[in-house]
């Protein structure tokens, strides 16, 4: 029905306009007697062959929402109800900040893509914490970043205060370095700087009386010698995985229209789900499965998460596929790690 139905007319309006849009028909409608009870019967999967423990956090099925979908907790509730085992929220900021100007989110149809230049906007992690007091059951890692303004010489300190306010309120945290839409942030992948901010997160952490799982979400774009330093880095800092992949700067073989195509920002969707495989399976064979992996990039069927979980992932976190494919994708993924079982 989604995709029949739903879609083509959310397809019709301006792409970050509807993704608030269906944000507050998810809430009012999930406040409706019954409704909630009836999406997830209608979505939810439950059985022994999804249950996942993975970086001492035990999950009910690995089919996670990634970053940027509900960057201020806003509905990591109504969003779990569809199915899905975890909700990363985020990116978030130490300072609220309204992100790159408008229009910044591009659909490429013909490719089953999307182009995004956001820029970190959220409303400051202060604001995200006081919604994450209200949660009791949902699974949440916290994405974070660093604000637009602070120089990347001063981002550690960013990073710290997301840490520090956010710590007693999410299970999981991302570092997120690979951002296409921040200038210069990803000059902080860089072997010494990457260091240097793991090290210092870690130990922080490390004061806690029970510290979290620490990841690094990794661009798509890097190279093989930098995928081995990524391995090194984790290795050294003992952090507890990493993500794979965040958005792509390439825009080889896109059919859509040229316009689009030139847009500036992050590239997402079915364009992605090769090259984010292949970091997969590098880094899951070069550092002998060493660490765990969330698997995200191009999932628009069951099978492209089967492929990434075969790769070596041990999760995988959904973005545009659901956009493109409806919370049936969800339910699919599920229902085909079952029948594998």
């Amino acid at each position: 029905m989604y995709k029949q139905l739903i879609r083509p007319v959310l397809f019709k309006f301006d792409p970050e306009k509807i993704h608030h849009f269906t944000f507050s028909c998810l809430r009012i409608g999930q406040n409706l007697p019954f409704v909630k009870g009836i999406i997830k019967s209608s979505f939810e999967v439950s059985h022994p062959a999804l249950e996942r423990e993975v970086f001492g956090l035990k999950f009910k099925n690995p089919v996670g929402l990634a970053a940027g979908f509900d960057k201020d907790a806003k509905l990591y509730k109504e969003l779990s109800a569809l199915g899905f085992g975890f909700i990363e929220i985020g990116t978030l900021t130490p300072k609220p900040q309204p992100g790159n100007p408008k229009k910044r989110l591009f659909r490429l149809r013909a490719d089953q893509a999307i182009i995004n230049r956001m820029g970190f906007n959220n409303g400051g992690v202060e604001e995200a914490v006081e919604r994450l007091k209200k949660n009791s059951d949902v699974l949440i890692g916290g994405n974070i970043g660093k604000n637009k303004v602070t120089p990347n010489e001063e981002a550690v300190e960013d990073y710290k205060i997301c840490f520090d306010a956010l710590f007693d309120y999410v299970d999981y945290f991302v570092v997120n370095v690979s951002s296409p839409n921040t200038p210069n942030l990803r000059a902080l992948q860089d072997k010494e700087p990457l260091t240097l901010l793991l090290n210092t997160l870690m130990e922080k952490n490390a004061l806690k009386e029970a510290p979290k799982p620490i990841l690094l979400k990794i661009a798509p774009d890097l190279t093989d010698d930098q995928l081995l330093d990524i391995i090194d880095i984790v290795k050294e800092t003992k952090i507890a995985g990493v993500i794979a992949t965040n958005t792509t700067i390439a825009r080889d073989g896109l059919t859509s229209d040229e316009s689009l195509i030139k847009e500036t920002g992050g590239l997402s969707g079915k364009p992605l789900t090769a090259r984010s495989t292949e970091v997969i399976k590098f880094l899951a064979e070069k550092s002998n499965k060493a660490f765990p992996i969330i698997g995200v990039g191009g999932i628009h069927t069951a099978e492209d998460a089967l492929e990434k979980l075969d790769a070596g992932a041990d999760l995988v976190q959904l973005y545009t596929g659901f956009i493109y494919e409806g919370p049936k994708l969800i339910k699919d993924i599920n229902k085909a790690i079952i029948a594998r079982s």
